[in-house]
Order: C-alpha cells, then sequence, then structure tokens
C-alpha cells in the first residue's frame, strides 16, 4: 500500500515537472514585452464638454439692431439672414465713435434701391430750393423723423458708379428701408433713367469741402415761441439745446427738422448743437428774425 503511494506521488511530480518546461519558454516570451502604453485619443487630452466654454461667451449672441440687417435687392430685410463678421465689427465700431447716432451709423453699409423724381432741394426738412440738386429724399424708416436731414451719404450702383448727395426729404410710405429717391440729376450718376430703379449701396459720408453752419428761426417764432433750424453741417445733427435758467435745455425735435421752444425758453439765447459724434458747437446769442438763414463762423470737425 505504501510503495503505491509513492508511485503515485512520484508519478505526480513527474507531470507537474513536464508542464513546467513546457510552459517556461511561453512565459519568458511574454515576459520579452513591455506594456503597451495606452492609447492616447481625444478622451484623454480634450477636457470635458462643460469646461471647454470656461470664461468664453455664451454661444447664442443678441441679434444685430435693425442698422446693418442684411437686405435683398428690393430694400427689405432678409428672413433669417444674418450679419456678416465683418459688418458686425464695422457696426460695434461705429456705436462706439458716434454714441448719439439713431438708425443710420458711420462705417455701416447699407442696401436699397434708388429711385428718382424731380427734386429741388427742398422738402420735408424744409430746406430752401437751391441749385445744389445732388439731393435725395430718404425712405421713412431711415429719415426716422427728421435726423436723417442734412447727412451726406455716398450711394454706390452695381456698376462700380457712385454719387454723394444730401437728405433734403422724406420719400412717403411706398419707399422700402434702405431705399434713397434720389433727384433726377444724381440717379443719371448711376445709371440711364430708362432703368427706373436700381439696386444700391449707401453709407454716411462727412464731407472735407464744407462752409459753416447757419441757424434759422421758423415763421412765427417770438420770444414766447420758436423753432430752431440748423443749415449746411458737415455731420447730422443729434441735439438741440439752449441757454435757459437753470442751464442747458435741449429742445424737441419734429419731423420737419426744426427744435422747438414750446414757452420761448432761450429763444434769441445761446444755442448749443451737438452731432452724432458728441462734438458739441456753440453759437452766441441770434437774434430773432423769423424765416432769415443766420451764418454762424463754426462747423463739425471731418470725420
Amino acid at each position: 500500500m505504501h510503495s503505491r503511494w509513492l508511485y503515485i506521488s512520484a508519478a505526480a511530480a513527474l507531470i507537474v515537472a513536464s508542464l513546467i518546461v513546457v510552459l517556461l519558454p511561453d512565459h519568458k516570451a511574454d515576459g520579452g514585452h513591455t506594456a503597451a502604453p495606452p492609447v492616447t485619443g481625444t478622451h484623454a487630452i480634450d477636457p470635458p464638454a462643460t469646461s471647454s466654454r470656461t470664461g468664453s461667451a455664451p454661444a447664442t449672441t443678441a441679434r444685430p439692431s435693425v442698422e446693418g440687417t442684411p437686405r435683398n435687392a428690393s430694400g427689405r430685410a432678409t428672413p433669417g439672414a444674418s450679419v456678416k463678421p465683418s459688418v458686425a465689427g464695422a457696426r460695434r465700431t461705429a456705436s462706439a465713435a458716434a454714441p448719439l447716432a439713431g438708425r443710420i451709423r458711420p462705417g455701416v453699409t447699407y442696401r436699397g434701391l434708388a429711385t428718382f423724381y424731380d427734386a429741388d432741394g427742398g422738402g420735408a426738412c424744409l430746406y430752401d430750393p437751391s441749385g445744389d440738386v445732388m439731393t435725395g429724399a430718404m425712405n421713412h424708416t431711415d429719415y426716422e423723423s427728421g435726423k436723417a436731414c442734412g447727412a451726406y451719404v455716398l450711394v454706390h450702383a452695381a456698376n462700380g458708379a457712385s454719387v454723394t448727395v444730401r437728405i433734403t426729404n422724406e420719400c412717403p410710405g411706398d419707399c422700402a428701408p434702405g431705399q434713397i429717391d434720389l433727384s433726377a440729376q444724381a440717379f443719371a450718376e448711376l445709371a440711364n433713367p430708362s432703368a427706373g430703379r436700381i439696386p444700391i449701396t449707401w453709407k454716411l459720408l462727412s464731407p472735407s469741402t464744407i462752409g459753416t453752419i447757419s441757424i434759422r428761426y421758423k415763421t412765427g417764432s417770438s420770444q414766447w415761441w420758436c423753432g430752431i433750424q440748423v443749415i449746411g453741417h458737415r455731420n447730422p445733427v443729434a441735439r438741440l439745446e439752449v441757454r435757459a435758467s437753470g442751464g442747458w435745455r435741449p429742445l424737441s425735435r419734429t419731423d420737419y427738422n426744426y427744435f422747438i421752444s414750446d414757452d420761448g425758453a432761450g429763444c434769441g439765447g445761446t444755442i448749443r448743437v451737438t452731432d452724432i459724434y458728441g462734438e458739441r458747437l456753440t453759437v452766441q446769442a441770434i437774434a430773432v428774425r423769423p424765416n432769415v438763414v443766420q451764418p454762424t463762423r463754426v462747423q463739425f470737425a471731418e470725420r
């Protein structure tokens, strides 16, 4: 019985030894390779999505204001269209440079149509007819209750032609935003009048050659009530104030381009005129002489 257990033990030892001999080479082969480094993937390099926007602006931004809204050939806003980055950047710069500007801002290009009519320099802005026929009537929206009066705009046609006009009138409601109804002479500088209407782009201009501004009191003005008009300004007028008791008093602007003092305060006194860039011009006391254009010695700076 004892010899039988010895036999079984010897046989088991022989089997174990054989297995060790067979498996030993494979074990050495595995040991000859170093562990492969972990694969460097995007999930390991990139930070989590929640932290990738740390310190950055939100993914969505506010829609731009009406100025600079893309328009099609008809002058109407294009639904769903976005402003190009360059235009948006120009708008931000213009906004900072002209803090008192309304719809029409410097540095921004607008799109619309050009039509024409028999203009004489007069119109809704109540300027006198003149020999200067390079004028235009701004559409009702961009006319902005008289804020466009006296503004100079550079108009470009698709054929490369251009013309500078001064806004002296308002185009009725059938003119779309962006549209300018030019004088017949100004339109002829851009295209053959037989075209009737053409697509244009235009932008605000601050002309280099211009005289000084003038002041006019409206017919019926007196020490009890007066309307004051600024004529010949290089840049659009944003505000008019009169010196009254207690300091400077801003006057309300009408859509016919006069600033009104309902109670006569400041009529005949010192006037302060501010353009869209914030530059202020002070005009010393000018007598109330209704419907008389009275020149000054001041003018806004070229921009």
